[in-house]
């Protein structure tokens, strides 16, 4: 499996999941669904709308590292807008927003994009002088695929905590392309 066959198939079907999601969280709570946005797990914690944004960022992010390509100010505003986003959440059509431009940027990587160079040296500079080196077949596995599914996994959570009624099913809808036909209960 090349890492574009994984990342951006997993990035496509997952950001689909998180705007499923909030479907769920307007349909099912309709007076609530913006303020929903400011919602966190604790207080030392992010908002759901960080956590969209992050999730958005982490896609497209991977698409230029990947490549050697270094990552635009437009992306990196984008992480700027997760971390101000406590102050200013934003409205669901803004998470919408972020999350449609990501799968429009994912739509338009070709086969084997992401694959010319997996050695190629990847250098991650975080808040605080952190920084970390790695091929990019490590930034893939060990950076870039877990923090995306942080991202989705806590807005789902924070979703859930505020009570939108989700379960399993609804995190990973992208299954049921697979079901056996007959094999599901009551079926």
């Amino acid at each position: 499996m090349t890492l574009t066959n994984l990342l951006t198939p997993t990035y496509r079907q997952m950001l689909r999941t998180l705007s499923g999601l909030l479907d769920k969280a307007q349909q099912q709570m309709p007076e609530r669904a913006e303020t929903m946005m400011s919602a966190r797990l604790a207080e030392n914690m992010l908002p759901l709308s960080s956590q969209i944004r992050f999730a958005a960022f982490q896609a497209q992010e991977a698409v230029f590292r990947l490549r050697g390509i270094p990552v635009p100010a437009w992306l990196d505003a984008v992480v700027a807008e997760g971390h101000s986003a406590g102050n200013t959440p934003g409205s669901i059509a803004d998470a919408r927003t972020r999350i449609d431009q990501a799968l429009s940027l994912l739509e338009d990587v070709s086969d084997n994009a992401l694959d010319n160079d997996t050695g190629l040296p990847i250098s991650l500079k975080l808040p605080g002088d952190i920084t970390f080196d790695m091929t990019g077949e490590q930034y893939a596995r060990d950076w870039a695929l877990p923090q995306f599914y942080f991202h989705i996994i806590t807005a789902y959570a924070i979703l859930r905590n505020q009570g939108i009624d989700i379960g399993k099913a609804d995190y990973v809808p992208h299954m049921f392309g697979y079901l056996r036909p007959g094999s599901m209960p009551g079926s």
